[in-house]
């Protein structure tokens, strides 16, 4: 199991993507803001059930590896708490927003 930091993996696959095509208007198309939080959301949620099945095996005696086990706890530790400093800003931006005046 190799460990890749989450940034250098992000720029990687930005820098690698030529499905992106600008229109006339120099913007970018790109995917709903929507879909990318999903599938955030979908791959944090995975992580989560990836450590909490670990925890079992390793419990039960099947799985005796402490090495992979504290790798997927510690995977899923930074992925939740990254989930919650964007949740945060989100937050932050929007009550931002509603104080702007009309």
């Amino acid at each position: 199991m190799s460990i890749t930091p989450l940034a250098l993996k992000a720029y990687a696959q930005a820098a690698q993507s030529p499905s992106s095509k600008e229109t006339t208007t120099g913007h970018v198309n790109s995917r709903p803001f929507s879909d990318t939080m999903q599938d955030s959301l979908k791959s944090v949620n995975h992580l989560q059930k990836e450590s909490t099945a670990m925890i079992e095996s390793f419990a039960s005696g099947k799985r005796q590896n402490v090495h992979e086990l504290m790798i997927a706890m510690q995977k899923s530790s930074l992925a939740m708490s990254m989930t919650s400093a964007v949740r945060n800003k989100l937050l932050e931006a929007y009550r931002e927003v509603m104080r702007m005046p009309l």
